[in-house]
């Protein structure tokens, strides 16, 4: 009886033993699985990231290279439902103007997030040319920059030079971090984005009318917005956009742009806002590639008058 409880004794002893060197090899080897398979599908996510990231849906600059006339509006108002409204009714892209509208970056920013709902191109049209506007308009990810009252070729190659990093620019180097590469996601990141981003000028001033042959030939400048209702007011015509000596400024601009002769696959396009007396129809039919039609504010202006119209006119008739 004695022997064979001290056999029990001593297996129950070496099955002791024996699980007091099995628990770590196995708590290691299974740290060692559960490592390997992170691993694994960081570098799965990765993959992903380098074939789907880094192709965005179609730009801007390629629709207009294929010769689509793209039709956007002007967004002043910076409200994000307005933006995610604008963008599922249909436009190419959307203009957000923090020229004239009442939004900086940050608001900007949320019209952005909002017009990406419908995949809706933005262009930032900056408060001035000027190296800190485009820098934070930039790292937000926009499809293009407008940049207002471009004067001169001078001006033309220094609004370029904002919007390329070193050393053929002058933009400061934040990729890793910012929006624009979803916050260093996206591996490919610096493969496209200079190529893909819109830089447009306005043409504003009689001045740059008359200069309008050296600044379409200033590297790096792909579109020419035409700025009617400024360009009326320099010349005197403020209360009259649509005045004969205005509409000849703005025809000299359409030739030099629309007679310009591609370099490869690189070209100018010309860009213009309708006026009641220039239909966004008109526009197209000259050669026009991007044509805007109406401001967010205007819209919401006009359907608010014509709905207290008719409610007092009803009420009238009863």
């Amino acid at each position: 009886m004695i022997k064979y409880t001290d056999y029990y004794l001593k297996l129950n002893y070496a099955k002791m033993h024996a699980l007091k060197w099995t628990s770590p090899l196995n708590f290691f080897l299974s740290d060692a699985i559960r490592v390997t398979t992170r691993i694994a599908s960081r570098k799965q996510i990765a993959i992903s990231m380098a074939t789907s990231i880094s192709q965005p849906y179609p730009s801007l600059k390629s629709r207009l290279r294929k010769g689509d006339c793209l039709y956007g509006l002007f967004f002043d108002s910076f409200s994000p439902t307005i933006a995610e409204i604008s963008g599922h009714a249909g436009y190419d892209f959307v203009i957000v103007d923090m020229e004239h509208g009442y939004g900086g970056i940050s608001e900007a920013l949320s019209c952005l997030h909002a017009l990406a709902a419908s995949q809706t191109p933005v262009i930032l049209r900056l408060p001035e040319c000027s190296a800190m506007w485009a820098k934070k308009a930039l790292d937000l990810g926009p499809q293009g920059l407008m940049f207002p009252m471009i004067h001169t070729p001078q001006l033309a190659q220094e609004a370029a030079s904002y919007c390329r990093y070193p050393q053929a620019g002058i933009c400061g180097v934040a990729h890793s971090i910012t929006r624009a590469s979803k916050y260093g996601l996206d591996p490919g990141y610096l493969d496209w984005c200079e190529e893909e981003l819109l830089i447009m000028c306005q043409v504003e001033s009689e001045e740059a009318v008359e200069k309008i042959q050296e600044i379409t030939m200033v590297d790096g400048l792909d579109c020419v917005m035409v700025g009617p209702t400024d360009l009326s007011a320099n010349m005197g015509y403020i209360r009259d956009p649509g005045n004969e000596n205005a509409v000849k400024m703005v025809q000299t601009v359409e030739n030099a742009v629309l007679s310009m002769k591609p370099k490869g696959d690189k070209r100018v396009f010309l860009a213009g806002f309708a006026m009641p007396h220039d239909e966004p129809s008109e526009l197209k039919k000259r050669g026009y590639q991007m044509v805007c039609g109406a401001v967010d504010i205007v819209l919401y202006r006009e359907a608010a008058v014509k709905d207290v119209l008719k409610f007092k006119t009803s009420v009238k008739q009863m």
